[in-house]
């Protein structure tokens, strides 16, 4: 079963020490308590615990999958109600292969919030994959039949889901692991190239 632990080291993605694990960064992104920690959980022990979670840094869940015949090692991390205060920390952000950024359908507040999440995201890692989650539709199963022009304006992969009993978590998770591991492999993006020029 995984387990959660806080953060107080500085890992680097883009030099696998075991040249037969991938290693990934998926980082979770959206207001306090739209349920990002339950959406993890619920796709690492499919278990969902309705308290908050309550600690003083981030939170980095571990996972290991595979992927076409090799191993892949994925951590998630979580950003622990530091999100409260507005903005992260741009360690937060450093070497992230892919995001999923999750609004509640409970409170519309969330929702338009994904602009500024979207954008902070945008400063930091130009160019990597990001899923967009409405979470919370076993509260109101209708809302599944409206459409949202922020997905459409950024051409953004789209999923309801509901942490509580489970509907589309792993093919959330399953799917931004794929999308963050073909990024690695195939990325552009100017910072990962300078990282892979000081590995040299």
């Amino acid at each position: 079963m995984a387990a959660s632990e806080e953060i107080h080291e500085d890992f680097d993605y883009d030099n696998d020490d075991d040249s037969t694990t991938a290693k990934i960064k998926i980082i979770c992104l959206g207001d306090s308590a739209v349920g990002k920690s339950k959406l993890v959980e619920r796709f690492l022990m499919d278990d969902y615990k309705p308290q908050q979670l309550s600690t003083y840094a981030l939170t980095l869940f571990r996972y290991n999958t595979t992927m076409n015949g090799k191993s892949i090692g994925v951590d998630i991390w979580d950003t622990a109600g530091q999100e409260r205060f507005a903005s992260l920390h741009p360690s937060y952000y450093h070497q992230a292969h892919a995001c999923i950024l999750t609004f509640d359908v409970t409170r519309k507040i969330t929702y338009k919030n994904l602009s500024r999440w979207y954008k902070e995201l945008r400063e930091y890692r130009p160019s990597i994959p990001c899923v967009v989650v409405a979470n919370k539709i076993d509260v109101d199963f209708s809302i599944t039949k409206k459409s949202f022009n922020f997905v459409k304006k950024h051409n953004l992969p789209f999923y309801f889901v509901s942490a509580s009993d489970g509907t589309n978590v792993v093919k959330v998770f399953r799917n931004a692991i794929k999308l963050a591991v073909v990024y690695k492999e195939e990325s552009t993006d100017f910072l990962d190239e300078v990282m892979r020029e000081l590995e040299v």
